[in-house]
């Protein structure tokens, strides 16, 4: 039997937009896109997106400006966030063990499960980065959630929206699967695509 690991943002929930319109709405000085955000930063590490900020704005972010930024992106989940499409119906259709891997902090991972109506299919099998310190593509999250689920790294399936996470998976002797539900970016290297969440069914008890 294989163990499904989820990552949070991108994969089950369509985080990516409020994640980064919350940069905008703090940071006007910005030039990007919305889009141009999301792309830049998807699968990115928290502090490395305001170390990145730094560098092109020219100057450094204030004192307090992580929690000013975490609690904008939790008005905005409040008002709007949504579970990525097909992804209740998805995870209903699986009989696997599955579990919740996320570089988010676990404040936001269970605010946004309990948002999107996913928690249910989850229960306490959620871990965050911050439990092991390490962010990816650094495999140990991954090594870590399979673990505490009970599986060998190679009996698990990671489904990632990012190249980081794919990268992380792939670390991690784990099977890797891209979800692109736009087309998104090219496939990152070891991964299988799906543009569809419901199409786990399939990929899953695949060779």
């Amino acid at each position: 039997m294989n163990c499904i690991i989820f990552d949070l943002d991108g994969t089950l929930i369509d985080s990516e937009p409020a994640c980064n319109q919350a940069l905008l709405d703090l940071l006007p000085e910005l030039s990007d896109t919305l889009v141009d955000l999301m792309d830049r930063y998807r699968g990115r590490k928290l502090t490395e997106i305001f170390v990145d900020v730094e560098s092109r704005l020219g100057w450094k972010l204030p004192v307090g400006f992580e929690q000013t930024y975490r609690d904008r992106v939790a008005a905005i989940f409040d008002k709007e966030l949504k579970a990525m499409p097909e992804a209740e119906e998805a995870l209903s259709m699986i009989s696997l063990p599955m579990c919740v891997a996320s570089s988010g902090p676990m404040s936001k991972i269970r605010h946004a499960l309990d948002l999107t109506g996913l928690s249910r299919f989850f229960g306490q099998n959620i871990y965050s980065s911050y439990e092991v310190g390490f962010w990816k593509p650094d495999p140990r999250l991954f090594l870590h959630a399979a673990e505490k689920m009970g599986f060998a790294p190679d009996h698990c399936i990671v489904v990632e929206d990012s190249p980081v996470g794919v990268a992380a998976a792939v670390s991690a002797g784990m099977r890797p699967i891209q979800y692109l539900p736009h087309g998104g970016p090219s496939i990152a290297n070891g991964a299988t695509a799906i543009s569809d969440l419901r199409q786990l069914t399939n990929v899953c008890f695949s060779e």
